[in-house]
């Protein structure tokens, strides 16, 4: 079951598929549910959802395909007017807000978070499972999880890993740069999975070496410090008390959860394959539209925002002033390694410091087409040419993964899953 499907990153690195009228090796899973819902505002139109329903419309019943909001859905289910699907698995990824809890444990209906945080829609729907929860989950979110808020270092994945605790489940994370595992984008994401398990744990193994994503993504084990603390098993509390007076966060770019005792530590990945950059996505020169080629006369605005800054700003609110600075950047693109990480804003002809911008042929510099963008980020060429703008197509892969580390993730998954494990 995958929520927050956007154009199918999960789909499409678990299933394997391509809409091309091949089959690429599928890892075991079947997506059998999927919700997508772009909220009020800009984009305003579902063009996320539309893509997903036609790469997808021929592999999941439509009544299976859910463009509603999940609050709203899980409103009905608790009605009684809707039921939730059985699975073993869930995926998504979700935006990293405010987990707070808003009520204790003891009250009315049990721990709640503040109104419209994601997060507690995935736990809502876990504990409308009962005991029939997904054995396995698979998500995923920015790497500012770990540490976030400032006033409460750790506080909001604390609560997370409790409320996962209270459920029954074990759980692994690690903070992913996907460009380290050979991807042509620098795209740093944190992947947590969690399992409903009876077997007791190692934690420090788990990390390094016995865990799924130790498997799938491989770490150097030399030298490595691991730190140990528990969390309390209400959320709520955890809310109240953790990270209070923190300068950083006690969670590191890898660990392990059990019964919330936290082992974590900061590894390094492990890799000897193939690395790709960003000139192995791009297209032939002569097949880029007109466009996306910037004109003389714009390059020096291009240089402006790619260059470093000092500029003396006020603080509207309180007067204070202050220096605004940025460093400045590799312009343009080069292409022998790779791509930045793409963002909702890469498309417009408009000059930009978080676009990409490359030079492909002397004196020519260009912007990166769709197609370009969707290769970075793992899916087929053409994958979001479904009726969308570029600007559009652009923002729904900015907020997209990539494929490839759910691929590696997800095979995992299925060997242990498959092998009884």
């Amino acid at each position: 079951m995958e929520l927050f499907a956007g154009v199918g990153g999960f789909h499409v690195g678990l299933e394997g598929v391509n809409f091309r009228g091949t089959r690429r090796k599928n890892n075991g899973f079947k997506v059998v549910w999927a919700n997508q819902w772009e909220p009020p505002g800009t984009p305003k139109k579902q063009y996320a959802f539309d893509c997903y329903k036609k790469r997808f419309g021929k592999r999941i019943p439509a009544e299976d395909m859910v463009n509603e909001d999940l609050a709203v859905v899980l409103d009905e289910v608790e009605a009684g007017k809707r039921a939730l699907p059985e699975c073993e698995m869930l995926v998504g990824g979700f935006p990293c807000q405010d987990y707070s809890v808003a009520r204790p444990l003891p009250q009315a209906r049990g721990i709640q978070g503040k109104k419209g945080i994601l997060w507690w829609e995935i736990y809502r729907m876990l504990t409308l499972y009962g005991d029939n929860k997904p054995k396995y989950l698979l998500l995923e979110n920015v790497d500012r999880m770990l540490k976030s808020p400032k006033e409460q270092r750790g506080r909001d994945f604390a609560i997370m890993l409790s409320c996962l605790a209270s459920l029954g489940y074990s759980v692994e994370w690690r903070d992913v740069n996907a460009a380290d595992y050979g991807n042509p984008q620098r795209r740093r994401r944190v992947f947590v999975y969690a399992e409903l398990t009876d077997d007791k744990w190692d934690l420090r193994k788990r990390i390094v070496r016995d865990g799924v994503e130790a498997m799938a993504l491989p770490v150097n084990t030399d030298n490595l410090t691991f730190s140990k603390f528990e969390i309390l098993s209400d959320p709520y509390e955890v809310s109240i008390t953790f990270g209070q007076d923190k300068a950083t966060s006690p969670f590191l770019n890898a660990g392990a959860m059990q019964n919330c005792a936290v082992v974590t530590a900061k590894v390094q990945p492990k890799y000897s394959g193939k690395y790709q950059a960003l000139g192995d996505a791009l297209i032939d020169e002569d097949d880029v539209p007109e466009e996306f080629f910037i004109s003389e006369n714009a390059i020096e605005k291009w240089k402006y925002h790619k260059g470093g800054k000092r500029i003396p700003r006020v603080n509207k609110t309180t007067g204070h002033e202050y220096i605004y600075a940025e460093g400045s950047m590799v312009f343009p693109d080069p292409v022998d390694r790779p791509a930045r990480t793409i963002l909702t804003s890469e498309g417009g002809g408009s000059a930009s410091r978080a676009k990409h911008a490359v030079a492909t042929k002397p004196g020519k510099l260009r912007r990166l087409v769709p197609d370009e963008l969707d290769v970075l980020s793992g899916f087929p060429k053409g994958w979001t040419d479904t009726g969308m703008t570029d600007g559009q197509r652009a923002f729904c892969i900015g907020n997209a993964l990539v494929v490839d580390i759910v691929r590696r993730i997800g095979k995992e998954i299925s060997r242990r899953h498959q092998a009884g494990e």
